[in-house]
């Protein structure tokens, strides 16, 4: 990828392997507790990764989804091609994990198609709004994969964000488009995501986790993208590379933000990508959110607050030992 931020080549960084060494995987490096270096990441990301929603929307009115999201993965792959390379001093294709690797990268790509579906018919950022909703999903997802308990007040938060979905939908009514359930399956397929990278922290590095990630994405649709093609024009084929680029960036930001601080410290400012979708949304599709959107936006972010802040109290009351060392 576009030479990563100092701290990436921190955490990732090995001398070249000598020979009688190549086979031996190199350890994820130690999660350190710095939240205020997490949060500036983490604010960093949603820089990146609103740009690029902006930019899907934009190309989205001239090639269909599955070729955006191609031609982003395509991208993503030729960034880390060189971790896929034997012996390149990147390499990071060996795994104890694969077919979790495999299948988090699976689930990372219908997220990014899903979302991208829905920007067609919808406004970028009600589409956003609802995507948020993930945090509900992983409240759920955590009870059966991670065996975590949820007490009533999380499940009071998930309720009141499930209202917030409703507002925003607004289902029965006729502002209501059935494309408007595709940002609700990114969200779910964002929270899989997670709860994988969560699952895989503390035995994988970084890089390893991005390279498995735009293998399935690209493997999966150049098997697909055949069946859409639309040839692109320079102007297409650029901003998809921009696409890429950005989204790759930010989901990199993304991962070493979870090595410096948790998710309950650093699921807060994420919610700072709705200001830059709307704002841009505004700039140059002349998109400004409607009132139930906001009102809709602000029961969500509500509930995304109040189950970080319990996620930290619950935290607090583990001993020491029992820390977990989330990566999502």
């Amino acid at each position: 990828m576009t030479p990563p931020p100092a701290a990436a080549a921190r955490l990732d960084r090995a001398e070249l392997p000598l020979p009688a060494k190549i086979s031996a995987a190199r350890p994820a490096p130690a999660r350190a507790d710095r939240p205020f270096k997490g949060i500036a990441l983490i604010l960093a990301s949603t820089v990146f990764l609103g740009a690029s929603d902006v930019a899907a929307k934009y190309l989205s009115a001239t090639l269909p989804s599955i070729e955006i999201a191609w031609i982003r993965f395509l991208v993503f792959a030729l960034i880390m091609t060189p971790a896929m390379l034997p012996g390149s001093p990147l390499f990071a294709l060996r795994t104890g994990r694969p077919g979790l690797q495999l299948m988090r990268g699976a689930a990372l790509l219908g997220s990014s198609l899903f979302f991208i579906s829905s920007l067609r018919f919808l406004p970028i950022a009600e589409a956003s709004a609802t995507g948020f909703v993930s945090p509900l999903f992983v409240t759920a997802l955590s009870i059966i994969f991670l065996g975590e308990k949820v007490g009533l007040r999380r499940w009071v938060a998930t309720a009141l964000g499930l209202v917030g979905v409703i507002i925003i939908l607004r289902p029965g009514s006729g502002a209501f488009h059935p494309a408007a359930f595709f940002p609700l399956v990114s969200a779910l397929a964002w929270a899989c995501t997670l709860i994988m990278t969560r699952m895989l922290s503390g035995s994988e590095r970084a890089i390893t986790t991005m390279t498995y990630s735009s293998i399935a994405g690209v493997g999966i649709l150049t098997a697909l993208v055949p069946l859409v093609w639309v040839a692109p024009s320079w102007h297409d084929i650029l901003f998809g590379i921009f696409i890429g680029l950005a989204s790759t960036v930010g989901q990199w930001i993304v991962v070493l933000a979870f090595r410096y601080a948790n998710a309950s410290v650093l699921a807060p400012f994420s919610y700072t990508q709705l200001l830059w979708v709307s704002i841009l949304g505004f700039l140059i599709f002349g998109e400004l959110p409607d009132g139930w959107t906001v009102t809709g936006a602000a029961f969500i972010v509500a509930s995304g607050l109040y189950t970080a802040h319990r996620e930290r109290v619950r935290r607090s009351q583990l001993p020491v030992q029992a820390e977990p060392s989330p990566n999502a």
